[in-house]
């Protein structure tokens, strides 16, 4: 079996990117893909969410980013991408689930059920939108309505004449909310009070929340979305939900849930018909774990400061869309670091071997 110069696990936009900047470089590679068709994560959203409601959607590189108008996000954004991979000739393999990535005598073998390719580096671009974080509260297996989580959302249509718990404290659940209260009932819970910006979110306040974030990363700690160090905004489509009282009225998390509701400390009782848990992400790294790359702390170490795209443990491997790069803008920055750092990593292994 030929040894390929990089794999590239995932085409989302982070993958694309770095895929644009191998092929620039001349680094023969594959792009591993699990879905069936060209957009990511993007692919999977709710059909009410349109390009217009979307924080925006930077430009892959070399083109020109996709229209803030009325169109679907989960058709503009694959036809986006999908003209993308064609315009560039990008080697996209797909379907593809990777299974695990195993070390064989210094070649890393990537294992896709009875597919394997063996490679000198890879470009880990997976993201987050596969491995939803639910939490566990006492009860949650008895509650006779439905739980959703961010991933499963249908759309505001689905949840009209119901009582609708939207647990979390990140834009996800703002954004639900916007869209919810307008419709039906909603109450609102957090496990801390949330933090509010009254202020323009700037390039320089941007740049501030991205530093905190490297930080985690550059000392292993597992990474937090960029998201949840910038606060809190409401869009013009959110004000409605605040006019009608739907932040206002939030409430500490509940101590447990009940077939038909959920119940606090004190003793306080809300009946719901829906929980809707807007709880967020966590890396899709699991078939990484036989390289061992994370520290002490839980995290993958990122060099250059948790700026960089490289494993401090292993300069083999590059994550791109992790921590820091976790947004379209950073992704892209990111697939760029990642193809230098494959560039390095080949350089490397040659002086090492001629």
């Amino acid at each position: 079996m030929s040894i390929l110069d990089s794999v590239v696990i995932g085409a989302g936009q982070a993958g694309l990117s770095a895929s644009f900047h191998l092929t620039r470089l001349g680094i023969s590679h594959v792009v591993l893909d699990s879905d069936s068709e060209p957009g990511g994560a993007w692919r999977h959203r709710w059909n009410a969410l349109t390009m217009r409601d979307v924080h925006g959607v930077a430009e892959l590189p070399g083109e020109s980013p996709p229209a803030r108008d009325g169109q679907r996000a989960n058709t503009a954004v694959p036809a986006y991408f999908a003209a993308y991979e064609r315009a560039h000739d990008l080697p996209v393999v797909r379907p593809v689930r990777v299974d695990r990535v195993v070390d064989d005598d210094g070649i890393l073998v990537v294992h896709a059920g009875e597919r394997q390719w063996r490679t000198r580096t890879l470009v880990n671009a997976t993201g987050t939108w596969t491995h939803p974080f639910l939490p566990h509260y006492p009860g949650m297996e008895t509650f006779l309505g439905e739980q959703l989580h961010t991933v499963d959302y249908p759309g505001p249509e689905h949840f009209a004449g119901k009582r609708v718990l939207v647990v979390g404290g990140g834009a996800s659940a703002v954004q639900f909310l916007g869209a919810l209260a307008p419709l039906t009932d909603t109450l609102w819970v957090t496990r801390r009070e949330p933090v509010w910006r009254s202020d323009d979110f700037t390039p320089e306040a941007g740049a501030a929340a991205v530093a905190l974030v490297e930080q985690r990363v550059a000392h292993g700690l597992p990474p937090q979305s960029v998201v949840s160090v910038t606060g809190l905004m409401l869009r013009p489509q959110e004000r409605e939900a605040e006019r009608l009282g739907a932040y206002a009225a939030r409430r500490s998390m509940f101590a447990r849930i009940e077939p038909d509701g959920v119940r606090w400390a004190d003793g306080a009782f809300e009946r719901v018909d829906v929980i809707l848990w807007a709880t967020g992400f966590r890396p899709a790294i699991a078939h990484l774990a036989p390289l061992h790359l994370r520290s002490a702390a839980g995290g993958i170490q990122l060099d250059r400061e948790g700026r960089g795209t490289t494993a401090v443990l292993d300069p083999r491997i590059q994550l791109v869309g992790y921590g820091p790069s976790a947004s379209t803008i950073g992704a892209n920055r990111a697939g760029r670091s990642a193809a230098k750092g494959v560039q390095r990593a080949l350089a490397r292994e040659s002086l090492r071997t001629s």
